[in-house]
């Protein structure tokens, strides 16, 4: 057998303990910690660095922080068997065991008040915290030259004894951090974690220990069952109760409760968000959060720990699924409405924020599948200058050839304003590029065989009317990674869905696609439906999507789509059928308006069915004031305006009377054959639907009424 021997801390003598032949279970539990310890490379060369200073002035204090969990404990442990190894004397103090009074704290330091070269430990001194002043006063001024302090708390120190000039020279404050990605793994892999399951464990702790050291143990207890599907690995609730008593603690109330939760899930927590989400408290709760030990402060606001952002999501969830949706459909609603508010620089910002919030929700995890997470640091978006306008070319040409560098230029000399660029942080280099075109009527259809495409499918399919406009999000060009998910492929993203969100008076958007199939699931989920055009650059075919933006208002698309995909729904499927049937306003081709106008006549005088009719939710009806009732009856007045149009009109009135049940009976009426008075009926009716149709295109307002009419429906 091996002779293996582990120094112990705690025992009566300095030395090694053989645990081949014995020692105590407390030995035993000691190495065993000895060996799952990994990582905290920095902070113990820090502290080797203190110990081994030979100058005897040279006594130092470290002072740990951090949140609860995050391993100042382990980490004590480790530096008392390094001193003790080194020789020196070890005296440890628990804040949770030692009553917060000088004199308690004193008789618990014991022989570190007159031991040269001693090393005193002070772990958990957040529950003493009362005692800072008299410790940097009075204890700690007394202490031996030579010796060495290390004390652990969840907050920092007072500013005031970080900038003393006094203890400048002996004071190393250090923020104790997650394990980096490489340490956390080491310590899965010494706990025995299947290594199929390391990804999940790490995006659930983000390097947490405690959270490590919990997920760890039911993880490899799932293995040994046989019940662990690595991949799908998730923390159970006793994991996430454990984490969230001791990391995160027991807020004072239910309101600071919500100001947690709504920091978990927003990406930043400014005071202005937490005010939409709780009210006139949010100074005093801001205030709150941005004291605890586990939220860190950016220029842009607060966020939590890794691990705390998942623990909190998951309790929510887990405990009260109602109100967890209704909290992210508030967080939605306001950030949403942030997009439309800010000015044009900050929309991208405002995009991921809102963006963060699905992060987590969707079909099969498309949404965090299809976009770069934090495309900001890998790449800029700016502008187009004049003097970048050669580089967009050369990277269309290198990605899609000297046909479409050709057209790209077309548009630089028309809408240079459409073009953005993407540096990359590391180099400054233009690495892509993106346009935004936009339209208010044909243009270019005989240079860009995908604009024509576009025109074509809103001509015949619902075409614009009077001050809408098209955009066609084109040229998404990174030709290190063409049409993948990229940091600037998600910018671009972004900004077209930004750019449709602020618009105004916004028919069609168009996204362009090489036509491989890589985003057909993402484009349809999104209700951006291929058109059947696949217009072709050079030898490259494209694929464009649509969407008819009047059948339904962009903001409540938005918040049908985010509450789909909250339920984990792959689309849009309201109950109540389609996005222009369950719209305020229908936009119908002309062969449907058409028709409706057929059916609106026939059902003139009956209010219950024109009522049902689409023509009553059309911009015409809507934008006016006035009922379809009206709408028809002004564009029958007009007939008596062209030749022959006072014979077509008696022929409309008649026949759509109360007074004539069949059109035989209104032929009759009117002392006509029935093939002329059909001749006559099918001019008129055409007149009607040519005349509203118009109307629909150019968003004129209803003419007046031009003679006196029985309103009961007799001529």
């Amino acid at each position: 057998m091996t002779e293996v021997m582990y120094l112990v801390k705690g025992s009566r003598f300095s030395g090694l303990v053989n645990m081949r032949y014995g020692g105590s279970l407390g030995d035993r539990v000691v190495a065993a910690r000895d060996r799952a310890f990994v990582g905290r490379a920095m902070e113990r060369a820090l502290f080797r660095s203190v110990l081994a200073e030979q100058d005897p002035a040279g006594a130092s204090v470290v002072y740990l922080h951090g949140p609860g969990g995050i391993g100042k404990s382990a980490l004590l442990r480790r530096f008392a068997l390094e001193a003790r190894e080194a020789g020196r004397l070890v005296v440890e103090v628990d804040g949770r065991t030692v009553t917060a009074t000088p004199q308690d704290f004193e008789h618990a330091a014991g022989k570190a008040t007159c031991e040269p070269g001693v090393v005193l430990l002070v772990d958990a001194f957040e529950h003493c915290h009362g005692l800072e002043y008299w410790l940097w006063e009075q204890f700690l001024p007394r202490l031996p030259l030579g010796g060495v302090v290390v004390i652990a708390g969840r907050v920092a120190p007072d500013p005031r004894w970080v900038a003393d000039p006094g203890w400048g020279d002996f004071l190393h404050v250090v923020p104790l951090r997650n394990l980096p990605p490489g340490d956390a793994a080491a310590f899965l892999r010494v706990r025995g974690v299947p290594a199929g399951a390391h990804h999940a464990v790490l995006s659930f702790t983000g390097g947490n220990p405690l959270a490590l050291s919990l997920a760890a143990a039911v993880a490899v207890q799932q293995d040994a069952e046989g019940s662990l599907r690595a991949a799908d690995w998730s923390p159970g609730g006793e994991v996430i109760a454990t984490l969230l008593s001791q990391v995160v603690g027991d807020p004072p109330s239910p309101e600071h409760r919500t100001a947690l939760e709504v920091c978990a899930q927003a990406e930043v927590t400014s005071e202005t968000l937490l005010r939409a989400m709780t009210g006139e408290r949010a100074a005093e709760l801001f205030a709150w959060l941005r004291a605890q030990p586990f939220i860190e402060s950016t220029s842009s606001g607060l966020f939590p720990h890794d691990v705390v952002r998942e623990v909190l999501v998951a309790d929510l969830r887990w405990r009260d699924p109602d109100e967890f949706a209704a909290l992210r459909g508030r967080m939605h609603q306001y950030l949403l409405g942030r997009v439309r508010e800010v000015p044009a620089a900050q929309m991208l910002q405002a995009m991921q924020a809102l963006m963060y919030l699905q992060r987590d929700v969707g079909a099969a995890g498309h949404v965090s599948d299809t976009f770069e997470g934090h495309p900001f640091g890998l790449v800029r978006e700016l502008p187009c200058t004049p003097a970048d306008q050669e580089r967009v070319v050369e990277l269309v040409h290198e990605a899609e050839g000297a046909e479409s560098a050709a057209i790209a230029r077309f548009w630089l000399d028309r809408q240079p304003e459409a073009f953005k660029v993407y540096r990359s942080t590391r180099t400054d280099d233009i690495v892509a590029c993106s346009a935004w075109l936009q339209f208010n009527g044909p243009e270019g259809e005989d240079v860009d065989p995908v604009v024509a495409a576009a025109w074509a499918h809103a001509r015949a399919d619902k075409p614009l009317r009077a001050g809408e406009h098209i955009a066609i999000a084109r040229f998404d060009v990174d030709p290190q990674a063409y049409q993948r998910p990229s940091a600037s492929n998600t910018l671009a993203k972004w900004r077209a869905m930004g750019e449709i969100i602020r618009a105004d008076h916004l028919a069609w958007s168009f996204n362009v696609m090489r036509d491989d199939g890589f985003w057909n699931g993402y484009l349809e989920r999104s209700e951006m439906l291929a058109i059947d055009a696949r217009p072709a650059v050079g030898h490259h075919g494209y694929r464009l999507s649509a969407h008819d933006w009047r059948t339904q208002p962009v903001m409540a698309w938005m918040a049908e789509r985010h509450e789909a995909l909250l339920t984990g729904a792959g689309a849009v499927t309201s109950p109540g059928g389609t996005a222009q049937e369950r719209a305020g306003h229908v936009v119908l081709s002309r062969s449907e308006f058409d028709a409706a106008v057929r059916d609106a006549l026939r059902a003139l005088w009956w209010p219950g069915q024109l009522a049902r009719n689409p023509l009553s939710r059309t911009r015409r009806v809507a934008e006016h004031g006035q009922g379809l009732h009206d709408a028809l009856l002004h564009a029958i007045d007009t007939l008596p305006d062209e030749r022959g149009g006072e014979k077509r009109h008696h022929v409309v009135m008649t026949t759509y009377s109360k007074a004539a049940p069949t059109q035989e009976a209104a032929a009759r009426r009117l002392g006509m054959s029935f093939s002329t008075y059909r001749r006559h009926l099918a001019a008129a009716v055409k007149h009607v639907s040519d005349v509203m149709w118009g109307h629909e295109l150019n968003g004129a307002p209803f003419l007046p009424a031009d003679r006196d009419r029985d309103r009961n429906g007799s001529v």
